[in-house]
């Protein structure tokens, strides 16, 4: 075997296993994407850039890539965003953006080898997002949460209880989380209440993820939302996803 061959065949496996992230914006207005590599992965694309209205950009990740991905609005040419900003700047460089904010976040090849992705609405809300895997195979039998479509399509901005709601001007722009809103640590699922069986938000003074729960099942609501909200997806060997903001 001619050995000065191996590195060329190891790099087409590499490619060959990669994710590729397609993002699209289906909104009437331009976009800034942010990304946040999980900690030991990298920033994609710098951690973000601006996608114009009903543009996409297709983003290549490793094949055990995890992270963050949201949409930031009305940026300036300074960096400043009114709503998901990461220190005024467009390439966020390992910033995470700053709640209210819809994240879509996944794990690549994780536990079992199989992808994790949601859409959490726990740092709160401010556009609808939704995230599709492409190809793939079912993990567990083709269940609801098996290689399908996860999203918040529902306009939580219009539905946000004043005490959450962030506004410029008249209008409600993001819709914070309850633990953002109070910082007490029912809300925030901390002290006491760091674990499943003591953070129930039916049990909260107000039970604030049930209004998003309602308009989005299939979105994290809480801390402790895992069961209604986790998607998980086998590659094949690896699977792309399109993430879409308005959707």
């Amino acid at each position: 075997m001619d050995f000065k061959f191996l590195p060329s065949l190891f790099l087409l496996i590499a490619l060959s296993s990669a994710h590729q992230i397609k993002l699209y914006n289906n909104c009437p207005f331009s976009v800034w994407p942010g990304i946040q590599g999980n900690p030991g992965h990298p920033h994609l694309e710098g951690g973000g850039f601006q996608l114009n209205q009903y543009q996409a950009r297709t983003i290549g990740t490793s094949n055990n890539w995890a992270g963050r991905i949201w949409a930031r609005t009305k940026c300036d040419g300074n960096g400043h965003c009114e709503t998901g900003d990461c220190g005024n700047k467009i390439q966020c460089n390992g910033a995470g953006g700053v709640p209210p904010v819809s994240l879509a976040e996944m794990t690549f090849t994780g536990a079992g080898g199989l992808d994790f992705y949601d859409i959490s609405l726990v740092d709160g809300y401010n556009l609808p997002v939704r995230m599709v895997p492409t190809g793939g195979f079912s993990a567990s039998g083709g269940g609801r949460y098996d290689c399908k479509a996860a999203g918040c399509h529902a306009d939580l901005n219009a539905k946000c209880p004043n005490e959450l709601a962030v506004k410029a001007g008249d209008w409600t722009v993001a819709c914070k989380s309850a633990c953002a809103a109070f910082n007490t640590d029912q809300y925030c699922c901390r002290g006491a209440h760091n674990t499943p069986q003591t953070c129930k938000s039916e049990h909260w003074p107000t039970n604030y993820p049930a209004i998003f729960k309602s308009a989005c099942p299939d979105a994290y609501s809480y801390a402790y939302d895992d069961q209604t909200s986790t998607f998980t997806c086998r590659p094949s060997p690896s699977t792309n996803y399109d993430i879409i903001f308005c959707p």
